[in-house]
C-alpha cells in the first residue's frame, strides 16, 4: 500500500507537528508532503524527502506563513496524489483539500477545525491592531469559510484529538469523527514521588493560556510559583506577580523534566482544544489543577490526576490550589494513568485498527 502524509507546514514545532513526527515515524516507507518546509526551524525528519508545494519559493514563505493563507488551498490542490493507496492528513486547517485517487481513502487527524475562519474574533485576539482591518479581514474570511466548507468534506474519515474538536468537526463540518487522544513520548519524563515546595506553570505566556489568572491567585496566597514560558505577555505578568513568583523563560528539556516531576502541581488556566502539558504532568506523577473545560476533560480524572476549577478567575484556581494541598495523591498511580492511557504505544494501537478497518471498507 502506497501511503502518502500531508500537514500544513512545517516551519514550527508545535504540538501538531510534533504529532506528525509520530506518524512519519511510524510509516517509514510513506512520502512526505507540506506547503512549506524550514527543517531548521521544525521537526526532525532526518533524511527523509519533503515533498512541497509553489508556496515554498516564495521569498520569507517560512517566516511570514501565516499572512499566505488565503494561498493554502489552491496549493494543496496542486499536488499530485494520484499514486497513492492511502492519504493521512494533518491539520488545523488546510492539508485536507488534497485531491485523492477516487478509490484511494483519506483519513484526516484533525487537531482542531481552521480556528481562525471559525473563531475569528478569539484567534486575533493576540494581534492588537486587527480590530482596525475587521471588515476587510471578516469578507475574506467569509469567502475562505466556503472553501473551507468545501474542502472538508475531501477526507473518507476523521480522528479529532478531543471531544471538544470532535463536537467542532460536527458543528462546522457535518462532519462525525472519532476521538483518539493524541500521546506523549513517555521516555521523556521522570518520575518523581518526591515533591518540593513550588507549583508550576509551562506556556507561551501569550493571552488565551490565562497566565494572568494564575498570577493574580499566587499573589493572594502567596505560594511559590515557577513560570516556564516566553511571550509577549511576559513584561506585564511580571510587573504585576509579587516575590513568591518565579518567571524563568526558556528552559532546556531535561530542567523542564526534573521540575514537572517534583513540582507539588502544574496548574493550566487556559480552555485548550486538547493540551499536551497536562498529561506530561501526570507521566511525571504529578497531579493537575486545570480550568475543567476543553482537552482536559478527556485526559484528567478528578480526585485521581488532579482538580478541576469552574471559571476562569483567580478566586476559583485558589479554591481548588486549596483542595488540591488537602488531598492525598497518589503519585504512582498518576503516572501509572497517563503511560497506560497516552503512551505512543497506546495511541497507536487505535490508529492501526482505524486504518485497517478504514482502508477495508469497514
Amino acid at each position: 500500500m502506497k501511503i502518502a502524509l500531508v500537514h500544513d507546514y512545517l516551519t514550527q514545532p508545535g504540538g501538531a507537528e510534533r504529532v506528525f513526527e509520530l506518524l512519519c515515524n511510524h510509516y517509514p516507507e510513506a512520502d512526505i508532503f507540506t506547503s512549506i518546509y524550514d527543517p531548521e526551524n521544525s521537526i526532525d525528519l532526518q533524511e527523509r524527502v519533503v515533498k512541497t508545494t509553489f508556496l515554498q519559493k516564495i521569498p520569507g514563505a517560512a517566516k511570514y506563513f501565516r499572512l499566505l493563507a488565503p494561498l493554502y488551498f489552491p496549493a494543496f490542490r496542486t499536488l499530485d496524489l494520484q499514486d497513492y493507496d492511502l492519504i493521512i492528513s494533518s491539520t488545523t486547517g488546510f492539508a485536507k483539500a488534497v485531491r485523492k485517487n477516487p478509490k484511494a481513502k483519506h483519513i484526516c487527524f484533525c487537531h482542531n477545525v481552521t480556528r481562525f475562519l471559525w473563531d475569528t474574533k478569539t484567534y486575533l485576539r493576540e494581534y492588537g491592531d486587527y480590530r482596525y482591518f475587521y471588515p476587510v479581514i471578516e469578507a475574506i474570511f467569509e469567502a475562505m469559510r466556503k472553501v473551507d466548507l468545501e474542502y472538508a468534506q475531501e477526507p473518507d474519515f476523521y480522528i479529532a484529538n478531543s471531544s471538544t474538536v470532535a463536537q467542532r468537526v460536527q458543528k462546522y463540518y457535518g462532519k462525525q469523527a472519532i476521538v483518539i487522544n493524541y500521546p506523549i513520548n513517555t521516555d521523556n519524563f521522570v518520575f518523581s514521588d518526591t515533591k518540593k515546595d513550588y507549583y508550576l506553570a509551562s506556556a507561551r505566556l501569550i493571552g488565551y493560556k490565562r497566565i494572568d489568572v494564575i498570577v493574580e491567585a499566587f499573589n493572594w496566597l502567596g505560594w511559590p510559583l515557577l513560570i516556564i514560558g516566553n511571550g509577549p505577555e511576559r513584561a506585564r505578568l511580571e510587573a504585576k506577580a509579587l516575590s513568591n513568583i518565579q518567571f524563568l523563560g526558556h528552559v532546556t528539556d531535561s530542567e523542564r523534566t526534573d521540575l514537572m516531576a517534583k513540582a507539588r502541581s502544574v496548574i493550566v488556566a487556559a480552555l485548550e482544544d486538547y493540551g499536551l502539558v497536562p498529561i506530561e504532568a501526570n507521566a511525571s506523577g504529578t497531579p493537575v489543577i486545570a480550568y475543567g473545560a476543553g482537552g482536559v476533560l478527556d485526559t484528567q480524572v478528578p480526585g485521581k490526576t488532579g482538580v478541576f476549577f469552574s471559571k476562569q478567575t483567580p478566586d476559583a484556581l485558589q479554591a481548588a490550589l486549596l483542595k488540591a494541598k488537602d488531598t492525598v495523591w497518589d503519585y504512582q498511580d498518576i503516572c501509572n494513568w497517563a503511560i497506560s492511557n497516552f503512551s505512543e504505544l497506546a495511541f497507536f494501537s487505535q490508529v492501526d485498527r482505524v486504518v485497517a478497518e478504514v482502508c477495508n471498507g469497514a
